[in-house]
């Protein structure tokens, strides 16, 4: 039997694969667009894991179906909100909307949330925050999370606190976002707190300081566990690149 039949009938098969388990989008366009080599990735990442079953196999699954539809939890919970429109599906539409930058629309979620009686929380604005400095619209960030504070004084975020310190020094604010910065790095898990703190004393020329916030991260990190350094790396070679700088 000649190759492209064989190539040919195993994308059919894996389409017809596809389209019975509610994986056609992306998977038959790729497979399609790419013979034998998008079959090969639809057997990878979508039949091999199922084979497996394991926790790991089904978030490397996961993490290749994001990369090749970003979008495809979007129009899901967006069919969801089509069906009931209800503050928890919105609400669940915009954070989705910032995971995947469709910043404009998660303020417009946000705010048709925060309008109706149910839908006064800390939480919203919050997110209505980060869309909007996603947006690159750090003052209006600011002036909803001034808001939030006076509407919720007890409520407490560290990432609302991290980013409440990049909109000031956006803004032009420095000295208040060191010091947000300096009252942050205390608390905030992870870091990327830190890291931004030294950054900011490097740009203010206060690089003496910024060495001691790096090397104090880069020590406090070598006695973490293996996995918490691992899912830091990124800020971490941040700091090590400013201190050999």
């Amino acid at each position: 039997m000649p190759v492209a039949l064989v190539i040919l009938l195993l994308d059919i098969t894996l389409i017809w694969h596809a389209s019975k388990t509610g994986r056609l989008q992306p998977w038959a366009f790729i497979i399609l667009l790419i013979p034998f080599v998008g079959a090969l990735a639809y057997i990878i990442v979508e039949l091999v894991p199922e084979w497996f079953g394991s926790p790991d196999a089904r978030q490397a699954r996961k993490r290749m179906a994001d990369r090749l539809d970003p979008e495809k939890h979007y129009r899901e919970l967006s069919d969801r909100l089509a069906g009931s429109d209800t503050i928890a599906n919105r609400a669940a539409v915009a954070a989705e909307c910032l995971k995947i930058g469709r910043f404009d629309e998660a303020v417009r979620h946000y705010d048709h949330v925060l309008q109706l009686p149910m839908g006064w929380e800390p939480a919203y604005a919050l997110g209505k925050a980060q869309a909007q400095f996603g947006l690159s619209r750090p003052a209006d960030a600011l002036a909803t999370l001034d808001d939030l504070k006076e509407h919720w004084p007890d409520f407490e975020s560290a990432e609302g606190h991290l980013l409440y310190a990049r909109a000031l020094a956006e803004v032009g604010r420095i000295e208040e976002a060191l010091d947000e910065y300096h009252a942050l790095v205390a608390y905030f898990p992870g870091a990327e707190a830190k890291v931004r703190y030294g950054l900011l004393l490097g740009t203010v020329g206060r690089t003496a300081e910024a060495r001691i916030v790096f090397n104090e991260l880069l020590l406090q990190m070598r006695r973490a566990p293996k996995y918490l350094r691992e899912a830091q790396a990124e800020w971490l070679s941040i700091a090590e690149k400013q201190l050999s700088a």
